[in-house]
């Protein structure tokens, strides 16, 4: 297949192209993951959720800039709502993020959810195929503003970041039941901000309730708009993948993944299968 060719030689714009053919379920796109899988590397992805402004965009372009700094190569898959009224979506994240679209080495894709719940788009695992074999050493996945029920991210990522901020009070009680139980790292953004601190306490005492941690989330502080804090997140991240690398983790996470894409694949098919057989009844 010519594209996936010009994907392998480091073609952005196959790349792009290729993401298109899955995120649109054109026809053969099933082959085109099969021969995908063949080619991934093993790209370590970095899932980043939280609250609706939260700054994840803002803290996203700062970690993919420390990274870029120390050669590597990154994938940023940002996905937005999309209006269950115009089927549209707004897609800002490209705003946040613009310097980085010059960086040869860095290759970003927004998606709309096109209605699909739990925070991510249908197509985000696919699109996480494709920037794996196009070479990237880290594939950020940056949610939507998630809630108690979104929390679909942690069946695509290796590490979640769970992006906090200052002044939300009584909203972390209202939310824990549902993301506090997905971060592997946390982290209070804006942390400019009164109340900093004590969110981070409040994080802290939360994550006290359970005591069999394997590798208990670390929390730091962060100021997304002036990179401040930046340095530690990605060392709390390297921490948790080294954790997940001696313990046999990253493999049993892989394989849940692997199982979940193939499960939601069997369940699509089925899906269309029976509503094309419910129109042709009509």
């Amino acid at each position: 297949m010519e594209l996936l060719d010009r994907l392998l030689k480091g073609e952005k714009t196959a790349c792009a192209r290729l993401i298109s053919l899955v995120e649109n379920e054109s026809k053969g796109y099933l082959d085109i993951l099969r021969d995908l899988h063949k080619h991934t590397k093993g790209a370590y992805v970095v899932g980043i959720t939280g609250p609706p402004g939260a700054g994840k965009s803002t803290l996203t372009d700062k970690l993919v800039k420390a990274l870029r700094s120390k050669g590597k190569k990154i994938g940023i898959v940002a996905i937005d709502p999309t209006s269950p009224f115009t089927k549209g979506a707004i897609l800002g994240d490209r705003i946040r993020m613009a310097d980085l679209y010059l960086d040869p080495e860095v290759f970003i894709r927004s998606m709309g959810t096109r209605g699909h719940l739990g925070g991510i788009s249908k197509a985000t695992q696919g699109a996480i195929k494709v920037l794996d074999a196009y070479g990237c050493d880290y594939i950020f996945v940056e949610t939507v503003g998630v809630g108690q029920s979104e929390v679909d991210i942690v069946k695509t990522a290796d590490t979640v970041l769970m992006v906090m901020v200052p002044g939300l009070g009584d909203d972390i009680q209202a939310i824990k039941a549902g993301v506090m139980e997905i971060g592997d790292v946390f982290v209070v953004n804006k942390a400019d901000k009164d109340g900093a601190k004590k969110t981070l306490r409040e994080i802290d005492m939360m994550l006290d309730f359970k005591k069999d941690w394997g590798f208990r989330p670390p929390i730091s502080l962060t100021v997304g708009e002036t990179g401040e804090g930046v340095e530690v997140v990605i060392e709390n991240i390297e921490n948790h993948k080294a954790y997940l690398e001696e313990s046999n983790e990253l493999i049993k996470r892989r394989v849940q993944r692997n199982k979940a894409e193939i499960k939601a694949l069997i369940h699509d098919h089925i899906e269309k299968k029976f509503t094309s057989l419910m129109e042709q009844e009509h």
